[in-house]
Parts: C-alpha cells; structure tokens; sequence
C-alpha cells in the first residue's frame, strides 16, 4: 500500500536487477556458455555494455578469462566453485600459496563482512569467540580446494580477491594511499594497521564530500606480495612526455597506477620524443622558438596575406601553426629536448608553408621594403595586421600616390626630422593639400636646417639637410 499522491512519481514497472547488479558472476557463466559478450542468448532485458565490459575487464585480471574472452582452466575451476569471482580466485589461488584452510578463513571473513579494519585483528576475534557461522563457512570452502602446508597469509589472499585494490602511502606519515586502481582512500585513525607502506584492501568506501575514499578492511602487505597476487597489473614502459619544461624520458615500472620504480631513458624512441615536444609547444606557446625579427616579418607579412587575400595564403596565428607542425617545423623529430629547439631556423621553417606557385609573388604582393621618392628603401611594418610606412616626410616630397600592397593603401606614418610623427595619412593627395600646411607652419621654424617648401609637390625628395 501507498498514499495516492506517490502514485504518479512511482515507476510503471520495478528496475530489473540485471541493470543494477554487479555483473562478474554472469559474465564468468557467459564465458563457460561461449557467449562472453552474451550475443547468442536471447534476453527479456540485456545486460547493459557498460557493466557487462568492466566485469569481463575484472575476469581478465583475476585470469578466469583469456584476452579474447574464452573461458581459461582456472576460469571453469573459478565458476565451479559457486562464489562471487573475486573470492572463487582468493580461494583457489590462496590455498595453493598459504594452505586450504587459512585461505578458506579469509574468504570466509570476505564473504561475511567484518566489524574491524585489520583483517588479521578480524581474524584472531572470530577464532577466539569461536562465531559457529564463520566456522561452517570456513570448514564448507576448504573441503572445495586442496593446499599444501598452512602458511598463513591474509594480505595475499585479500589481494587475490581485489588485485585493482593493493595500496601504497602516498608519502611518509600520511594516511592516504593509492590504489592501484587509480583512487585514493584514507586509512580512518585507530584502525591498527599502524604506519605501513603497502595495503591489501578488502573494502573502501566514498562518503559524500569527502576528498578520498575510506578504507574499511585491509591487511599489512608489501611490494613483492603486491607483485606475486598481481601480476597481470605489472607493466614497465618507456615514458616521453613534457614535464618541468623539457622533455622527460624514462622507463617507469607500475603496478596499475602505483609507481614501483623509474629510471633515466638514455636513448628514448624519436616519435615520443617529437611528440613531446609538441606537447610542450601547443602548451606553452611558440615562444619555446626562436624568432628573430626578420621570421616576426615574414609571418607578420603571411598573416597580412592571408587576411587580405585568402587561399592559399596560409594562416600563421598560433592555433593553426601548432595544427600543423608536421608541415612546417620537421626539425622537431630531430630535436632531443628543449635546447634544441634554439638552434630552428624559424624563418626556413616558416617558408616551407609558402604555396607554390604564389610563393613567386610573395615580394610582390607583400615587399619587406618599399622604395620612396628620395631612393631609400624603407621597411613596412606588418605588425598591425595593415601595411605600415614609417618615413621622413622630407622623402616623399613630390609623392602623390599613395602605394598599394596586394590592393592595400598603405599608412605612411610622415616623420619630422627628429623621427617623430608629424602626422599619419593613407591619402597623400588629401595630405599634400590639407595637412601639410599646418605641419610646415609648425615644424620648419623648429627644423630650419631642413626643407620645407610651399610646393612640396613640385620639390625635389631629400634624405639629407638644406645645407648638405
């Protein structure tokens, strides 16, 4: 029964327990009926893939299932024995290392729950109260296995149970550890495990809010027991990534995510190495590249025409450089670390993005220098994304046109003798007949040494004083 009002919120029909269960059970009877992912069975609900995928993934750790995901010897022992795979693995496997009965004592403890942290605390409770559902359970699965000489060793026969869980302090006197699973659990104060290194954890909890998980049931372990109860978790790798700002190279020995041990790379593979590095550029910046001015030209000069112009005029804005390293920058699968990266001629590097054949009208269509009245050759400054002139004005006398670049009027910047501007016009004809008489009016008492005609049309272009 229930009140009319929680009618409407209820569901139309209870969850089925195959979306909510954990699935590692059903997955072991799967691989013993050949049909791992469940395909050749017909299903009321089917189990959904993402449950059905991490149960496969735990078999294949606990080694009930090849990588394929047949059934393997031990799997079908695994399924014989009518427990939850995780303890079948701790029962079987532990009996072999530590004896029948002292493996069947821990599981018994696993499948039952305990009150305490400390497995081996839990252990010597349950003995001494003599718990008479502890102890059938204890006699039931060690008549199921066979062992040699008892041997005990709860660590072990938890870290059969839950390999991913094996723990390591994170750093002296602290209280957290990781598993090798990748999370974090806190062992809680008073749970007397003492200050240990290594951790079988049985069972962790998340409680909402806090930082890390809490360990609820572990045994003192350590790394060779650590590497013995998983070895399917061992792995040695060749790391190149970027760190610190250079490149890192080093083999790491892991057991999941808990680092066992590193050593320097002396010769690491130049793939990782370039890879690497443009790691470091894309999170850096291209300031890790040398670029001297006359390269600041050249791709200032690119992004004028490629704004201007288009296709196939490249861009050369940071995204799409770093977008195509592979294009322009080859030198990084040479380069070993940072220091190489100083020695790239950024100017060739930034050529080889020229399309061709427009490349041929680069100087053309955007000059480095332009020619002015007087003969100088001045250079343009591309930096503002719009062509720039700066120029004395007394080297324009007679100039009526404003140039163009790739269709641009350029912006001279008209300079007083001193070098400053006198003033700024991309309309010479405008300036020549406006402007100028206000600048004459104001500067020529100030500069007399320099010519300042009426007529600046009709006057002779000079770089150089009256009197010269």
């Amino acid at each position: 029964c229930w009140a009319r009002h929680d009618q409407a919120t209820l569901p139309a029909y209870p969850e089925p327990e195959i979306r909510t269960a954990e699935l590692s059970r059903l997955a072991l009877e799967l691989a013993c009926w050949s049909t791992p992912d469940g395909s050749g069975l017909s299903w009321w609900d089917p189990p959904p893939e993402g449950p059905l995928s991490a149960a496969r993934e735990l078999l294949r750790t606990l080694g009930a299932v090849a990588p394929d995901g047949t059934v393997t010897g031990r799997g079908r022992d695994m399924a014989g024995l009518g427990l939850h795979p995780r303890l079948a693995r701790a029962l079987l496997d532990g009996a072999a290392e530590v004896g029948a009965r002292p493996a069947a004592e821990v599981v018994a403890l696993l499948d039952t729950g305990s009150t305490l942290t400390d497995v081996e605390a839990e252990l010597r409770r349950l003995s001494a109260t003599g718990d008479q559902r502890w102890r059938t359970e204890v006699r039931r699965l060690a008549r199921l296995v066979r062992g040699g000489p008892d041997r005990p060793d709860p660590a072990l026969v938890v870290a059969l149970a839950y390999p991913e869980r094996l723990a390591r302090r994170r750093e002296k006197g602290s209280p957290v550890y990781l598993m090798a699973s990748g999370t974090a659990a806190e062992l809680p104060a008073g749970s007397g495990l003492g200050d240990v290194e290594w951790l079988a954890v049985a069972e962790a909890t998340r409680d909402p809010g806090r930082a890390h998980g809490v360990i609820r049931l572990a045994a003192r372990a350590d790394a060779e027991l650590a590497a013995r109860a998983a070895p399917n978790l061992l792995s040695e790798v060749e790391e190149v990534a970027w760190s610190g700002g250079d490149v890192l190279a080093r083999s790491v020995r892991r057991l999941g995510a808990i680092t066992l041990g590193q050593r320097p790379l002396p010769a690491p593979d130049p793939r990782l190495v370039s890879a690497a590095l443009a790691e470091g550029l894309r999170k850096e910046g291209l300031g890790l590249l040398p670029w001297s001015p006359e390269a600041e030209r050249l791709r200032q000069r690119l992004a004028f025409l490629h704004e201007v112009l288009g296709p196939p005029w490249p861009g050369v804005d940071d995204g799409e450089l770093l977008g195509r390293l592979d294009e322009w920058l080859p030198e990084l699968g040479t380069a070993r670390r940072l220091a190489d990266l100083a020695r790239i001629d950024t100017t060739a590097a930034l050529r080889r993005l020229l399309p061709w054949p427009e490349a041929a009208r680069l100087d053309e269509l955007a000059p480095d220098r332009i020619e002015v009245p007087s003969g100088s050759r001045i250079r343009l400054d591309y930096g503002s994304g719009k062509p720039v002139l700066p120029v004395k004005l007394q080297e324009t006398f007679g100039w009526l046109d404003t140039p163009r670049v790739a269709g641009v009027a350029v912006v001279l910047h008209l300079l007083s003798p001193a070098g400053r501007p006198a003033a700024v016009t991309s309309d010479l004809r405008s300036f020549w007949r406006q402007g100028y008489p206000a600048v004459r009016a104001e500067l020529r008492g100030r500069y007399p040494k320099h010519p300042w005609p009426e007529d600046p049309l009709t006057a002779t272009a000079t770089r150089r004083t009256t009197r010269r």
